[in-house]
């Protein structure tokens, strides 16, 4: 770009919502633009490790490990529609003397959108899940309508769309107003969304994942003498399974020629797994980019970021789902013939060897990776995800309302 700009990017306090567009920010401010990043302070340090500048909010979302959020869907909605409401003022104090050339939000930051609108601002989605496609609220209208219905449904709406109204947002009811952005990146790789074929390109563009150009975890380095290494992870939030880790050491312990990284998560003592087979390690938490790209499988519990993460790297997995999306994830990896799903509670020592042997041991398995990690590659990542953002301020087109 030929001029310096001042980029607001607005999120949440959650690792799923912040990791997958931070290299963007990254990216971004390595070009030279002047980036603030709206969040609650508990991610300050990944803000301004990003280089961009910390904008303090006071989120009022479950947080800590300790952590409750409810587990009806209406309730889960009021959480995230609260947190708007609070956030609002908070911003618009924020920004209004300070206003961006551009607002970038993640799906859970939507307050960006209602300033966007006020002020006439550029503004664009950065989806770390899946989009909406052309038809998607007739496909999806008995289950928007059982919500309407459902205990505290209407009066979600209702608040919602008063939230709205009073903000200066006309013309764009609350479904349309948070899963139906002007203009977005999907930060995904394009084989992972449903109805793929039905998202309009004008409004949505894949990037693919976006990872960092060089690496800034620890880096993983694979023991000299292993054949083949297997990642055991469940990510960061459903790690307090120590039947399943033992599982996975009757499984995966002694097995000839595998060395076996397993992360256990915050919560699991090493010593509730008791013998630890002399070919696995053992941590609470590891570099999983690192090891994927030296990984020959994956046990994942199928959560977007792993997902896309062992499919950059080429790696076949065994999905190990634990709640919303991961199950349609899982599915997902089934049917491009590159995983096997093994619900929690069937996840035996015998099944979860056999899907490894069997996965490892197939050309075709290994050949669809091949095919698919070069696609999800040549989505272009976070170069082509901060050219597409530069293009935008470039043209300096406002928001456009939706019909």
């Amino acid at each position: 770009m030929s001029r310096r700009a001042h980029i607001a990017m607005v999120s949440i306090p959650a690792p799923g919502h912040v990791n997958p567009s931070i290299e963007v920010i990254r990216e971004l401010v390595a070009r030279g633009h002047r980036v603030t990043y709206a969040n609650d302070p508990s991610f300050a340090e990944v803000v301004t490790g990003a280089g961009a500048e910390f904008v303090p909010y006071t989120s009022t979302l479950p947080m800590g490990d300790s952590a409750a959020w409810p587990e009806d869907t209406i309730a889960q909605l009021d959480v995230f529609l609260d947190d708007a409401i609070s956030m609002l003022p908070q911003l618009r104090a924020a920004y209004e003397n300070d206003r961006p050339d551009l607002f970038l939000y993640d799906i859970g930051g939507y307050t960006a959108r209602v300033l966007a609108e006020n002020w006439g601002i550029p503004l664009m989605q950065l989806s770390p899940t899946y989009v909406g496609w052309e038809g998607y609220r007739e496909d999806m209208a008995p289950m928007l309508e059982e919500l309407r219905r459902a205990p505290g449904g209407a009066e979600h709406y209702r608040r919602f769309e008063e939230w709205l109204r009073g903000n200066g947002i006309h013309g764009i009811d609350s479904d349309d107003f948070g899963g139906r952005p002007p203009r977005a990146l999907a930060l995904i790789p394009k084989v992972m969304q449903p109805n793929a074929d039905r998202v309009d390109p004008a409004r949505i563009t894949f990037t693919g994942p976006c990872f960092a150009t060089r690496p800034h975890q620890e880096p993983w380095a694979r023991p000299e003498g292993a054949e083949k290494v297997l990642l055991v992870s469940l990510g960061s939030a459903f790690t307090n399974l120590p039947d399943f880790y033992r599982s996975c050491l009757a499984a995966f312990g002694d097995l000839p020629g595998w060395h076996v990284v397993l992360q256990v998560g915050r919560f699991v003592d090493r010593a509730e797994l008791g013998v630890i087979p002399a070919n696995v390690e053992v941590h609470p938490w590891v570099s999983q980019l690192s090891i994927l790209e030296q990984a020959d499988a994956f046990v994942t519990h199928a959560g977007m970021g792993g997902s896309q993460e062992g499919l950059y790297c080429g790696v076949p997995m065994i999905a190990v789902p634990q709640a919303t999306d991961q199950f349609g994830n899982a599915d997902r990896l089934v049917e491009l013939g590159v995983g096997r799903r093994i619900d929690t509670e069937e996840a035996t020592p015998e099944a979860l060897r056999a899907a490894l042997l069997d996965l490892t041991s197939d050309p075709e398995v290994a050949a669809r990776l091949a095919k698919l990690r070069d696609e999800v590659r040549g989505e272009g990542g976070t170069v082509r995800a901060a050219d597409l953002i530069e293009e935008l301020l470039e043209t300096g087109a406002a928001p456009r309302e939706v019909s």
